[in-house]
């Protein structure tokens, strides 16, 4: 039962048996239900899903790696609570959707310094903290960009 539950969990009701690409899969699957759900704008409740999602994410993930062996493919929770770090407080728009999703694929493909670091962690928290970092950065990222884009008026002001 503790397995099963586990599986359920940690590929995020089976997304992470997506044949291809399962964590962007996953990341993109985040993105749509944000813009879908109007109440994942709420950056508290967001920041609490993420926090929620990352407490089972640890235990979820330690429990898959003994049965599949280092940072399974198929756990995908630790996607879905980067991605909606990457989205927390973020302003409207699809702009900076789309920026997030793309910001945080790339550091969670790239893995830059200390989120590599955070892979090699332990068990269930190598597979959670390295993406919340990616989510994280992600979300700076975004950030800076739109601040940089309204200094040359691309984007409205900050």
């Amino acid at each position: 039962m503790k397995l099963l539950t586990a599986k359920i969990l940690s590929t995020c009701f089976g997304i992470g048996f997506f044949p291809v690409a399962p964590g962007t899969f996953t990341s993109v699957v985040a993105v749509f239900c944000y813009y879908f759900l109007p109440a994942l704008h709420n950056p508290l409740l967001l920041f609490s899903l993420v926090l929620l999602c990352s407490g089972v994410g640890i235990w979820a993930g330690g429990v898959m790696e003994e049965q599949y062996g280092n940072d399974p493919s198929i756990v995908t929770i630790d996607e879905l609570a980067g991605q909606w770090l990457a989205l927390v407080a973020l302003p409207e728009g699809a702009l900076p959707l789309l920026l997030s999703l793309a910001f945080f694929r790339l550091f969670d493909i790239a893995k830059p310094g200390p989120v590599d670091a955070l892979q090699r962690l332990p068990g269930g928290w190598g597979i959670m903290l390295d993406d919340l970092l990616a989510g994280l950065f992600a979300n700076l990222s975004v950030r800076a960009l739109l601040l940089l884009l309204s200094l040359f008026h691309f984007w409205p002001s900050l």
